[in-house]
């Protein structure tokens, strides 16, 4: 890592007290382990700003999310017993189109509202 690029952020991410790593740039990295669990797109949790690992498994560095760095529709994907090329309003109770951020929604069960 170019240390350069960070600046020590005295903020309550992810944990409480402790002062962690924040940089303006670099790239999201998903999936990325935070807590015991995996997240294929930016978190939020109690912070204002939807934010991201810039590590595979979340060890402080990281940077809040820009319009480019949000989860994007894997394609295709299987979703039940079909393969989607595209958006589907396939099982959404209310008709909206969505997207698997897998290939294998079946299995991950990850996914998005297409805009």
């Amino acid at each position: 890592w170019d240390t350069d690029k960070f600046v020590t952020a005295p903020l309550t991410l992810p944990e409480k007290d402790q002062e962690f790593l924040f940089s303006s740039d670099g790239e999201c990295f998903f999936p990325f382990h935070y807590k015991n669990e995996i997240f294929y797109d930016c978190v939020k949790f109690t912070m204002k700003h939807k934010w991201c690992s810039l590590n595979e498994t979340y060890q402080g560095y990281w940077k809040y999310c820009s319009e480019d760095d949000f989860a994007k529709c894997v394609f295709p994907f299987w979703y039940r017993h079909m393969i989607y090329r595209e958006c589907t309003e396939d099982g959404d109770a209310f008709g909206k189109k969505w997207c698997s951020l897998t290939q294998h929604y079946n299995k991950d069960k990850m996914w998005k509202y297409c805009d």
